[in-house]
């Protein structure tokens, strides 16, 4: 059984939860995991909201401001939502926002002691699915991580796994972690590598990239904030640019740009990215590749969280510590070490065969 914890009780807690148990007939073995879904444990759960905290998750995920769509209703009711400390996590912009697009936090709701909490519940893995952009609070989570021997799953574009510091302390307790900030199962960001990394070896010249997201929930709500769409895309461009430094080809001034574009509240959990690539090819003949890329954001991201919660479990089991390299450059927009795609797989498929993956020190 693998305990985990999940922080930020939103979207992506709400698909990965209904995922857990609308693929626990079918059991499909993904990647070969070795580890059954039914073996992910859903034991604790944290948020700041008002109309979540005290509910069961199986309630929760489903109240305001979430939207992601619902495709499993038979759901046990699993553990109650407790909240944590605020920090940074919700912005004065998302408390000012309508009930349905925004952030809601009473004083009335004290906040527990989570390293106790991690410590009863016996947590193995913590899932940090804050919205983007709280440094204090992420830092937060992290320490409660290392004083509970707890593995992190950084879903979210605070660097941890990838800052050497953070990756240090948490090798030197002995802990693997996994990060930062998810790459959806099949999103804009996994695309824009697989062209930018195709176009390297063909042998043609990426003169331009471009890569817009538009998308209505509150993710997309909370990015309206400049100062906390920064290091998303930092992330985001990050995915593209580790290509060009892989293959030892110069990234030109403004010939990347990738991020969110803006918030569309009509789409909900659909989010919808164009990506545009101006190459340049033999003889010097131009080539445009135009794309349309449409997804449920939430369920998108989900995919691939569930590999990496058992990635962490096989890790832990192995004894190692650290950053997890190969399986966070797999599943995360900036790992501590950017791999290409067929390097990547290869290293999880050494992590669930139980080898000590090549990049792991």
């Amino acid at each position: 059984m693998i305990n985990v914890a999940i922080v930020g009780v939103g979207n992506c807690c709400s698909s990965l939860y209904q995922g857990i148990y609308f693929h626990s007939d079918s059991d499909p073995i993904i990647n070969n995991l070795g580890i059954s879904i039914k073996d992910i444990n859903v034991k604790a759960a944290y948020d700041v909201d008002c109309r979540k905290v005290g509910l069961p998750i199986s309630k929760a995920i489903f109240a305001k401001p979430n939207c992601a769509r619902v495709f499993c209703t038979d759901l046990p009711e699993g553990p109650i939502v407790e909240k944590i400390e605020v920090f940074d996590g919700v912005s004065p912009y998302m408390s000012n926002q309508p009930e349905d697009r925004g952030f809601r936090v009473s004083s009335d709701q004290k906040p527990i002691d989570l390293v106790s909490g991690l410590k009863e519940n016996e947590i193995d893995i913590l899932i940090n699915y804050l919205p983007v952009g709280p440094q204090k609070a992420t830092e937060y989570l992290a320490e409660c991580c290392l004083e509970s021997g707890v593995s992190l799953l950084n879903c979210i574009p605070v660097f941890i796994a990838s800052d050497p510091e953070w990756d240090k302390k948490f090798y030197d307790k002995g802990i693997p972690i996994i990060g930062d900030d998810m790459k959806s199962h099949l999103g804009a960001s996994i695309l824009s590598q697989v062209y930018q990394e195709l176009a390297h070896s063909r042998n043609l010249t990426v003169d331009y990239h471009q890569q817009i997201n538009i998308g209505g929930n509150t993710d997309f709500n909370n990015m309206m904030v400049q100062e906390r769409l920064t290091s998303k895309k930092i992330s985001k461009e990050n995915v593209i640019r580790s290509q060009n430094e892989i293959a030892g080809v110069y990234v030109h001034e403004d010939s990347i740009f990738a991020g969110p574009s803006t918030y569309i509240p009509y789409l909900k959990d659909n989010k919808v990215a164009h990506i545009r690539l101006e190459l340049t090819g033999f003889g010097g003949s131009k080539v445009e590749i135009d794309t349309k890329l449409s997804v449920q954001d939430s369920e998108n991201s989900a995919g691939v969280v569930i590999d990496a919660i058992r990635y962490l479990k096989i890790a832990r089991d192995m004894g190692l510590k650290g950053a997890l390299k190969g399986p966070s450059a797999w599943t995360q927009k900036t790992p501590p070490v950017q791999l290409k795609i067929e390097e990547a797989i290869s290293e999880c498929q050494k992590l669930v065969a139980f080898e000590v993956p090549k990049y792991m020190f």
